[in-house]
């Protein structure tokens, strides 16, 4: 073996999880080489010009969660990244009208008291309440979650943290979270509001990356959860990365090789090399085997633990529990290449196509695409998340064209009778349909369309179910239950081999957290 295939430490997977624990080890002075299998790094954040000189970020598409030190610590914008705000969400309404939601509160209040003073009035208490329960639960992303029935000097003292953290909140942040943690996000949203599209708006951002309805309990949490984004210092901002999510991936990637870290793309991970009860490296696909210190995946639950490592280095139980871990792919994605915009009839405001449109009317509408998918199917009607990328970024597409973005749900992974051709084309025209309610020119604007579903997520992007947050944000798999009871800190019970993607905590998004804990769990055992 020659020393060019040694190193301090192998990273499984590309994303920007992997990305980001990379380049905080080679901070620390370590030989890092990070090993992805596809022809791009990026994982789920990626762009790729689907259709010629047509832009696509394939899957994530919006930027909000990236942790704000992850951006300081790696000089992000210094390697390329540049953030650009979206300024709003319109939904259209079913009676002809729309709702708009701005970055400026006070835009937002006057919008909504169009519709209900009453509502207008109870806005300003819930976004109060939300941004004081979001910013109360904000230190626990940082928090390494400790085994509450360990002993280990580790544990007690971040049980301790965690503590101290429970005794700095007040009575009534408590409470709301507890709250928040277990109710649905309709039964929280119908305590404040009576409009429809309002309701219907907001409750989306508690399904998104579960197989839950809007009526679900625990869909309140995953609201929360999406209500933790920051963009410079603005709490709550939403963004599109500059070049699409690859830019953000890609201004990552080149603080980690400017740090010294060697990426490696076409190297699929076939196993991780065990000697004396110690990951001590990997084998490729292609047979050549590299050496380290530590292994890190950044792969799913399913294939870190499942796949890459041979059961019987694992606790029967550990493995059990990964099996059982919920990976449930619920939602696809609608990349559509137009000749010019789509016209909304309830859009009399051309700056609201800079943001996003949500096809959200109600929590009914978006529950009834929910019974579709219950047993099979695709929604008829589905809840649509959108933007003109285009818009916002006009090297997206070729001059006086666009790019549309849509997050699609529901499309279940495990569809009756298996996803197939008809089965994509079935999704694209649901989506098609849905947009042509609002927007009756959408299919003459149309040059060309990708319709991705959870299982090409899970075959292009290398992520089981094609969950695209590597497991649902649920109550028994989040914090110290996230992947597995007792296994939360990022370290698992083969020595040498760590977690850090989006199955651990914090969860998934765009986030980088999972990557950067890891990587400093990693540094604090010495290696």
């Amino acid at each position: 073996m020659t020393s060019s295939n040694t190193y301090d430490a192998i990273i499984i997977g590309g994303g920007h999880n992997g990305l980001v624990a990379a380049a905080y080890l080679a901070c620390a002075d370590k030989k890092v080489v990070v090993l992805e299998r596809r022809h791009i790094v990026g994982g789920a954040a990626v762009t790729e010009e689907i259709f010629p000189g047509y832009k696509f970020t394939e899957f994530s598409y919006v930027v909000s969660l990236l942790r704000p030190e992850i951006i300081r610590d790696l000089e992000l914008p210094k390697h390329g990244l540049k953030i650009l705000p979206l300024p709003s969400t319109f939904t259209p309404m079913e009676n002809g009208d729309y709702l708009a939601a701005w970055d400026d509160h006070d835009l937002t209040r006057r919008e909504i008291y169009r519709h209900s003073p009453k509502d207008a009035e109870a806005y300003d208490e819930y976004a109060r309440v939300m941004a004081r329960a979001a910013k109360a639960i904000k230190p626990i992303i940082n928090l390494i979650p400790p085994d509450p029935s360990s002993l280990h000097p580790r544990d007690l003292f971040n049980l301790l943290k965690v503590g101290q953290y429970a005794a700095s909140l007040s009575e009534k942040e408590l409470y709301t979270i507890a709250k928040l943690a277990t109710q649905s996000s309709a039964d929280l949203l119908e305590e404040w509001f009576e409009t429809d599209a309002l309701k219907g708006t907001k409750a989306a951002s508690g399904i998104i990356g579960t197989f839950l309805g809007p009526r679900s309990p625990g869909t309140a949490y995953v609201l929360l959860h999406h209500y933790m984004g920051e963009i410079d210092g603005a709490f709550r901002a939403w963004g599109f990365a500059k070049g699409g999510s690859g830019g953000v991936s890609g201004a990552i990637a080149n603080a980690a090789r400017s740090l010294g870290v060697e990426i490696r793309v076409n190297s699929s991970v076939k196993q991780v090399k065990v000697k004396g009860g110690r990951a001590v490296g990997v084998v490729l696909e292609n047979g050549d085997e590299l050496d380290s210190k530590v292994v890190m995946s950044a792969a799913d639950p399913k294939r870190t633990f499942l796949q890459f490592v041979e059961p019987k280095y694992f606790p029967d139980e550990f493995v059990t529990s990964i099996q059982n871990f919920r990976v449930r792919g619920s939602s696809g994605k609608v990349n559509i290449a137009l000749s010019e915009l789509p016209r909304f009839t309830a859009l009399d405001e051309p700056a609201l196509y800079r943001g996003a449109v949500s096809i959200s009317p109600s929590i009914d509408y978006i529950e009834r695409a929910y019974d579709d998918a219950k047993y099979g199917q695709i929604s008829k009607r589905p809840y649509l998340d959108m933007i003109f990328p285009s818009m916002i970024d006009p090297d997206m597409a070729p001059p006086g064209q666009h790019v549309l973005s849509c997050f699609v749900q529901y499309a279940p992974y495990d569809i009756e009778g298996g996803w197939d051709d008809a089965k994509r084309n079935q999704l694209g025209e649901a989506v098609i349909s849905t947009i042509e309610q609002y927007a009756p020119n959408i299919r003459e604007c149309i040059v060309g369309m990708q319709v991705i579903s959870p299982k090409d997520i899970e075959a292009i992007a290398g992520i089981t179910g094609g969950n695209i947050f590597h497991g649902e944000l649920l109550l028994h798999q989040i914090f110290f239950l996230r992947p597995v009871p007792q296994w939360a800190d990022f370290r698992t019970p083969l020595k040498g081999y760590y977690f850090g993607a989006s199955g651990a905590h914090p969860g998934g998004g765009v986030m980088g957290a999972a990557g950067m804990l890891a990587a400093k769990e990693m540094l604090k055992d010495g290696f």
